[in-house]
């Protein structure tokens, strides 16, 4: 097999049509409101705490995360029928994993950074120095890679002789599976434990960083509550996004 078959979201030609501009609407709001958030940052000689600089690259992340499929998405709801080959599949998997496993790691960081900036301000920047702020980011992106390293080297290695075509929009991991030819059990489980541990640990991370934060905040007034709260927003928006 050389080629993959999209269903996509609608057999109608009609909707698809309505489906490409919504997707190509939501597509350029996300591109356009991350690309200003990062041109601010850089520009901005006064956004220069680690808070931002880790804002700045998580921004960046989600533009090349919604890049990966949002724009083959728009394109081929204006074709009749949407191939992609399996390599351009494996491709595009990677990415997605890459990606979205950085962008999780960066969340992870980002919590930390706020613990550490509400729960030792007189340290803060001794601690978050350039340096580690540097070796964390690195960290993020080294861990987003071994993620999407161990995805699609499951999938790589696997025989795929048919079907050819898969009821969704885009490559991802289990749609793409029930293309092989032979028996995934155990493949599945571990992709599965890849991306369920990454998920696990790091929503116990952010869940652990609130937890002491809001402890430590019981001793102060309501308006350090507030201005502490307050620097955590963009991070709390990011989680709920």
């Amino acid at each position: 097999m050389t080629g993959i078959v999209f269903l996509g979201l609608s057999q109608n030609w009609d909707v698809q049509k309505i489906i490409s501009v919504m997707f190509l609407l939501m597509y350029t709001a996300t591109v356009l409101g991350n690309g200003l958030i990062v041109v601010t940052i850089v520009a901005s000689k006064g956004l220069t705490s680690p808070m931002y600089f880790f804002l700045s690259y998580l921004s960046f992340v989600e533009m090349c995360y919604s890049s990966v499929t949002a724009p083959r998405l728009i394109f081929d709801s204006f074709r009749e029928r949407n191939i992609i080959s399996l390599k351009g599949c494996i491709i595009q998997i990677f990415f997605l994993h890459f990606f979205g496993g950085t962008e999780i790691f960066l969340l992870t960081v980002m919590a930390y950074d706020r613990y550490v900036a509400i729960c030792k301000p007189l340290h803060y920047m001794t601690i978050m120095n350039r340096r580690v702020c540097g070796l964390l980011v690195g960290a993020a992106w080294g861990g987003g890679l071994l993620h999407s390293i161990g995805q699609t080297f499951l999938i790589f290695q696997l025989p795929f002789c048919g079907p050819n075509v898969i009821d969704h929009y885009f490559c991802d991991v289990h749609p793409v599976l029930k293309l092989v030819c032979s028996d995934t059990f155990l493949i599945g489980l571990l992709i599965i434990a890849n991306g369920g541990s990454i998920s696990v640990i790091s929503f116990a991370g952010l869940l652990a960083s609130y937890v002491v934060i809001l402890h430590s905040l019981r001793s102060h007034t309501s308006e350090g509550q507030c201005k502490a709260l307050s620097t955590c927003a963009s991070h709390v928006y990011y989680n709920i996004y």
